[in-house]
């Protein structure tokens, strides 16, 4: 049961399947970020913002392409350079009727 995981415990557990993730993300440079987008609502750059957000939180100045360079595995613009395709009408169609207000 959930209950019984001490705090330390969760917290390993969370930052655990968390490292995992972004490593998976990592590994998938074939899915872009419109695809995460239109299919879960969040992308490596929700990641990156959220990451940056948590250091404020904690007092740390780590700005959002620190953040970025963190999830990406390299700075942004290296990675969007050798991974990123263009978005399709499709997906772009896709993306504006659900996150039309969306960074």
């Amino acid at each position: 049961m959930t209950s019984d995981i001490d705090p330390q415990t969760r917290l390993e557990l969370e930052a655990a399947a968390f490292r995992r993730l972004v490593a998976h993300l990592r590994e998938r440079n074939d899915v872009q970020n419109i695809d995460l987008m239109n299919l879960a609502g969040f992308c490596r750059n929700c990641l990156s913002k959220w990451y940056a957000a948590a250091a404020g939180e904690h007092g740390l100045d780590l700005d959002y392409e620190a953040a970025r360079e963190i999830i990406y595995g390299e700075p942004y613009a290296s990675w969007k350079a050798k991974h990123q395709t263009e978005a399709t009408a499709e997906q772009q169609a896709a993306f504006a009727k659900s996150h039309g207000g969306h960074d």
